[in-house]
Formats: C-alpha cells, sequence, structure tokens
C-alpha cells in the first residue's frame, strides 16, 4: 500500500479519496488529463484544506490541473508532487521523514512570526521550495490580507467636533485595547512607560484601566468582529496604539488598517517598512521616531491640541488622498481578494501557483528524461532568508541587558527565538542523513546542543 516506507507505488491505492473525485475539464485550461493522471498536492495541515465538502477535489488552473487532498494516505505516492505546510502547524519534530525527493515542500503562513520562529532563521525557511508569507519577497506574497482595497482606507472619519467633545467628558487622547498580554514585541512594557505621561484608556486585559460602556462591547467576539457599535465607540478616539505583537518587515495587521479605515491615527510599532504601504507621507504616526514615550506623549499632547496639525494626518480620506503608487500598484496587481466574491482567496489562489510550478516541473522532467540528459533537469527552487527573516525580539522599552534575571518576557522570547534555530538545524541534517525516524528529532537536538556550548 501507498505509505509504506517501501517508496511511492504508481498504482493508485484501494479506496483512495482522491478517485472518486468526479473528472471535469474546468474553465481555467485545455487540461483534458483524466483524474488518474494529475498531479496530487498534500495539504499536510489537514485543518486549512480549503475546499468542500470532500477530502480530495480537482482544481483548473491557469496553466492545467492537479487534484488536492487532505488525505495522508497518499504521502508517498509518486504522483504526490508537492506538500503543502500551514506554517503556525508546521513543527520541526513532526515533520513527515524521509524527505522523498520527487516532492516540494510549500509554505503557506500569513501569521505572526511568533507563531513560529523556526520560518524566521535560514535553516528553517530553507526547508521549503515555495512561500505564501506576509513578506514582499516571498513566491506568493500576502502582504496586504487585512486591507480590501482603497474604499476601506476612504470610509469618513468621525468628525474632530465630536471627538473634542469625547474628549472633554473625560475620556483620554489614546486607546489601547489589547488582550494578549505576553507577545515578543513586549509592547506593554512600552505603553505602561508611555502612561506615565499621557492618558491612556485600556480596555483589553492587557494594562486594563477602563470599562467598556455595556456588557455587548465587553464580549470578545464583538471586537473581533467588526461589529458597528464596537466599531462607533472606538472610532471616536483621536488615536490608537497599533503595537503588533511580534516585529517583522511587511507584518501588518488589522491593528493598523482597522484604525486608518475608521479615522483614528494609528501610533503604530511593527513592520519597520510600514511607510512602504502608507496611503501619504502623514498617515501615521511611528513610535520608533522618538526617542522615548515621554517625547512621543508630548507629540500627541500637541496633536491633541492643535486640531488643524491632527487632520493633516486624515487627509488621505479626501478625493486624491492616496498619493502612494506603490500601494495602489500593489492592491491592482493582486491576483487574490479580501472579503471579495469575484476573485479567489488567498488559499485558493496558493494552491493553484503550486499547481502550476508542479506542472511545469513534470514537463521539464519528462522532456530532461526524453532527451537523455541534454536539456537540464530543471534546478530546485528553494526559499530564502527574506521570505521570513525576522529580527530576535527586543525589549518594547529599555535594554535587554537592565532586564532583570527572572523576566518572563525575556526568558520565554528569547529562548524560543535561539531555540528555533536549533530545531531548524536539527530537521536539515536528518533530511540531509535521510532520516525515516522522527523519534531521533530529539537526539540531533541534543547533539546540536553539546556543539553549541563547547564553541562558547
Amino acid at each position: 500500500p501507498c505509505g509504506t516506507e517501501g517508496g511511492a507505488q504508481d498504482a493508485v491505492p484501494p479506496g483512495a479519496a482522491f478517485v472518486a473525485a468526479a473528472s471535469y475539464r474546468g474553465p481555467g485550461n485545455d487540461d483534458a488529463r483524466s483524474n488518474k493522471e494529475l498531479p496530487i498536492l498534500l495539504w499536510w495541515s489537514g485543518s486549512l484544506f480549503p475546499h468542500f465538502p470532500g477530502d480530495t477535489e480537482r482544481i483548473d488552473c491557469p496553466r492545467g490541473s492537479c487534484l488536492v487532498t487532505r488525505s495522508r494516505r497518499v504521502a508517498r505516492h509518486r504522483r504526490t508532487k508537492a506538500l503543502i505546510f500551514y506554517g503556525t502547524d508546521f513543527r520541526a519534530y513532526e515533520a513527515p521523514l524521509p524527505r522523498l525527493p520527487h516532492q516540494t515542500w510549500a509554505l503557506f503562513h500569513e501569521e505572526s512570526p511568533m507563531n513560529n520562529y523556526v520560518l524566521s532563521h535560514s535553516p528553517g525557511i530553507r526547508l521549503f521550495n515555495y512561500t505564501a508569507t506576509f513578506r514582499r519577497e516571498s513566491d506568493y506574497p500576502l502582504t496586504l490580507q487585512w486591507l480590501p482595497g482603497t474604499g476601506y482606507l476612504r470610509a469618513p472619519a468621525v468628525p474632530l467636533a465630536e471627538k473634542d467633545a469625547w474628549r472633554r467628558k473625560g475620556y483620554g487622547p489614546v486607546l489601547y485595547m489589547q488582550s494578549h498580554c505576553d507577545v515578543p514585541s513586549d509592547r506593554d512594557r512600552y505603553v505602561r512607560e508611555l502612561m506615565k505621561y499621557i492618558q491612556v484608556d485600556s480596555y483589553g486585559k492587557c494594562l486594563h484601566n477602563r470599562e467598556l460602556p455595556s456588557e455587548r462591547l465587553r464580549d470578545t467576539s464583538t471586537a473581533t468582529t467588526e461589529d458597528s457599535e464596537f466599531m462607533t465607540f472606538i472610532a471616536r478616539y483621536k488615536f490608537h496604539l497599533a503595537l503588533e505583537n511580534a516585529i517583522c518587515d511587511d507584518y501588518m495587521t488589522e491593528k493598523l488598517w482597522r484604525p486608518m479605515h475608521l479615522g483614528a491615527v494609528p501610533v503604530y510599532r511593527g513592520s519597520p517598512a510600514v511607510r512602504d504601504w502608507m496611503p501619504n507621507n502623514l498617515s501615521i504616526i511611528l513610535v520608533d521616531d522618538f526617542d522615548s514615550p515621554q517625547e512621543l506623549a508630548k507629540y500627541l499632547d500637541f496633536l491633541d491640541k492643535n486640531g488643524e496639525e491632527y487632520l493633516k494626518y486624515l487627509e488621505y480620506k479626501n478625493v486624491g488622498g492616496i498619493k502612494n503608487q506603490f500601494l495602489l500598484e500593489s492592491l491592482e496587481k493582486r491576483e487574490w481578494g479580501v472579503n471579495d466574491m469575484t476573485l479567489p482567496n488567498y488559499l485558493n489562489g496558493f494552491e493553484c501557483f503550486i499547481c502550476d510550478k508542479e506542472n511545469t516541473r513534470v514537463k521539464e522532467e519528462r522532456e530532461h528524461k526524453k532527451s537523455r540528459g541534454k536539456i537540464p533537469a530543471p534546478r530546485p527552487h528553494i526559499a530564502q532568508f527574506k521570505h521570513m527573516g525576522c529580527p530576535m525580539p527586543t525589549p518594547g522599552f529599555g535594554r535587554v541587558e537592565d532586564l532583570s534575571e527572572g523576566d518572563s518576557w525575556k526568558e520565554m522570547w528569547l529562548q524560543d527565538y535561539w531555540q528555533s534555530l536549533d530545531q531548524g538545524e536539527a530537521l536539515t541534517a536528518m533530511i540531509h542523513r535521510n532520516e525515516s525516524h522522527q523519534g531521533r528529532f530529539w537526539d540531533y537536538m541534543h547533539e546540536i546542543f553539546l556543539k553549541r556550548t563547547r564553541q562558547h
């Protein structure tokens, strides 16, 4: 049967899920092959498998068709050409071994780098051939996954007079809404310091100092579903602290785009390259532009008291206010949509991207064989460090040397970051040695640990 250690079989295993998928010619191409002839893509992270209702579907992509499945019974089949992993679920100690030479590994990871720091190190990301990540350099970039389009940015802001009236009722100029507290960006440490110099209304679990006005708004699902009552409430604030949970180029989430949609100025720390994506030169305030939380507080206080200066940060909402051609072109060029039924979602889009790559590879391998080596074999495409490559976490405020010995952030995130490097190296070594037993992973980890200790 397919799936034994004896290597791939040509015959389709009896009862395999993909036999049942009816063959048809899709609108996307003129691929006349039957399902039994198509390359198979296996979603190793089955929970993300984007098709319903079956476990297996035929997909018709621009350059050809594939069978896509989440049934691991086909993992060692000769026609299974690619394994697709979801970054948050990928664990080096659970990776399918031995790695088969006829299969590519594809990575889909649009979530925070904190979910899996293995992918932020070269040995980890280079395990994959193709990537879809938030970084613009990845093979299938998901950078603007939280931005539906320019219309979202142009939504009208609450009038300044209403925001000022809100201030007179005792509300602060700055909103903080965070319930995920211990994160690599260490944002709470920064906000705690900022609170010494300016009023910050904090409604989430982290640094909580104010209650939301109704029970309904306190329901966490209200906040995550962009409930209109909740959005109306937070839109009255002049500034939103938009601090990502981890720092990495192009990692930008709804924490940035939602306040811009609402017309509250984001006070942002996250992607160091965020300015590349902004609608104009004056739409957000960058924490890292200020020498200290005290300096930032001084500037926010100035804008709070000077309406004319404050409103300059909302000019992108006016007709013709979005001046950044790179942003406009990136939105225009992306082939997937956000909440747009006329376009594929990015999961299906990436799947077709891989299908097309594998059909091309199959064709090139066939030509190489037919020419008896005169035509070179296709060279494997390997993911690069910059497809993820996130930096080591640093304290939200102050220097790492000044943190106390038992500091929980230091113990958790610095250790996680560097241990992830060892995990990537261990799995790489196992693949190079053609290991087939996952259980040996911890022996390899121990070997790397001993080598490191000897070096130091």
